[in-house]
């Protein structure tokens, strides 16, 4: 990734887990994905798509003939606004998916340490006026 380049994840809905044990494979969790996205097939086809056809699409999603493919699972999920297909991977792994977290990112981490910082010298600041009894501004 150049330096230039920002890799922002889209803000991702929220999945009932419920929903996502009910699925029995990988295929019904990746349809399920494109259902709540509420997108058409033609998004997620062509140039700069999952897939580049239309029937290697329709071989993948309805007759199970094709393999997704695994690189474009991020994507995939990021143009469909949900990880159901991730959920559901943990899930069948063995995982429980209300314990799931996100890691933080470099971005969040030093915007966290930044707040932190901002409220210890706030602290600081109104012990420093209580003492003295002016305000600083």
């Amino acid at each position: 990734m150049s330096q230039y380049e920002f890799n922002a994840r889209p803000e991702m809905m929220a999945v009932d887990t419920e929903l996502i044990a009910r699925q029995p494979t990988m295929t019904k969790a990746l349809q399920l994905c494109q259902t709540l996205s509420g997108l058409d097939d033609k998004q997620f086809i062509g140039s700069g798509g999952v897939v580049k056809d239309q029937a290697q699409w329709s071989r993948i999603m309805n007759s199970g003939q094709h393999n997704f493919p695994q690189d474009g699972l991020n994507l995939f999920m990021d143009r469909a606004g949900n990880e159901a297909p991730f959920l559901w991977l943990a899930h069948s792994r063995g995982y429980d998916l209300n314990s799931l977290r996100k890691r933080e990112t470099e971005t969040e981490r030093a915007l966290r340490l930044e707040r932190e910082k901002s409220t210890q010298l706030q602290e600081r600041l109104r012990y420093l006026e209580s003492i003295t009894g002016r305000v600083v501004s």
